[in-house]
């Protein structure tokens, strides 16, 4: 069964009847009832079109945070081949929230870096709901030093509400670590992509994403703040989080207008969790295309790019 998001209220009530009938008429039974189901179904796909045909951006970000869409340890389980993980920061200890190691894309070796939330209670316990600490980033700069040293290029995986805002994340220097993890980003001399895949999260997201290309999936969200956060500061009140969501631009489809993204991937309808091989198939080929662009740019001129890129933003505004 799907979990259902409160705007599929009506896709819910229609699969639910779908699903109780199939469970009356099992091959046993001497009741037909295969047109109903057939006439069910068809006005069920109707439904969960219309639906998905204009979502508003704080439906979008429901469906970005929805918890059963693929995550990066998925991407990074069907994408990459050979994968070799690695642990730790080498200063004070391994952060779950970000994952990462090297491996192969298409047989060609590769960094991959992610930012993993969690399915149940425990893995999110785990990863910490996939908002890092400060060696959580330092392990990120490891890994993009490392694939740097060995001319390899560098694919990371954005999921996050923020970086970890705790006391000791804080003490441990958070916002040097992610200004050292953004500068390192704008300094190598190897292609950077970066796919948003659900929210990516004001630094705790930029710290990885400062890239050649940025991607993002057609429900997911970028944005300096969430919505929750932004409606608390400027009226008081968290509830009105659809309104900042609306105001703030955070969609794929606004954000490539402003030209802060570079390119979307497609989602099933539905949203990725409808459609998990279809989603990571056009991941798969966007990625392919971004790394083919950059592949044979010298060093420096990948900085350039990479420089020029992030300094252009809002300038044309």
């Amino acid at each position: 069964m799907h979990a259902y998001l409160d705007f599929e209220a009506p896709l819910a009530e229609l699969e639910g009847k779908i699903a109780e009938l199939k469970a009356i008429s099992g091959p046993d039974s001497a009741v037909s009832i295969g047109e109903e189901v057939k006439a069910l179904e068809k006005k069920a796909a109707k439904s969960l079109n219309d639906l998905y045909q204009n979502l508003t951006p704080w439906q979008k970000a429901q469906v970005a945070r929805h918890p059963d869409r693929p995550h990066s340890v998925d991407y990074i389980r069907e994408l990459i081949t050979d994968y070799t993980p690695m642990a730790g920061d080498r200063k004070y200890a391994e952060d779950n929230a970000i994952v990462g190691g090297l491996g192969r894309f298409r047989g060609e070796a590769i960094a991959v870096i992610g930012q993993e939330k969690g399915y149940d209670t425990q893995t999110r316990l785990k990863h910490n709901f996939g908002m890092a600490r400060p060696e959580g980033y330092r392990k990120a700069v490891r890994l993009m030093e490392t694939a740097d040293r060995f001319g390899l290029p560098v694919l990371t995986f954005i999921d996050t509400a923020g970086a970890y805002p705790g006391i000791d994340a804080e003490e441990r220097g958070q916002a040097e670590a992610i200004a050292r993890s953004t500068d390192c980003c704008l300094g190598l001399g190897v292609p950077l992509i970066s796919v948003i895949i659900g929210e990516g999260g004001s630094g705790g997201a930029i710290a990885i994403a400062t890239a050649n290309a940025v991607l993002m999936l057609e429900h997911s969200i970028y944005s300096v703040i969430s919505p929750e956060g932004a409606a608390s500061i400027l009226w008081r009140d968290a509830a009105r989080a659809k309104d900042a969501a609306s105001a703030m631009r955070i969609t794929a489809q606004d954000l490539k207008k402003l030209g802060v993204i570079d390119d979307i991937i497609a989602e099933p309808l539905g949203g990725a969790h409808r459609g998990r091989e279809q989603v990571f198939q056009a991941a798969d080929d966007a990625i392919t295309r971004s790394l083919r662009a950059f592949a044979a740019m010298p060093a420096d001129a990948l900085r350039m790019q990479r420089r020029d890129k992030f300094l252009a933003i809002g300038r044309d505004l």
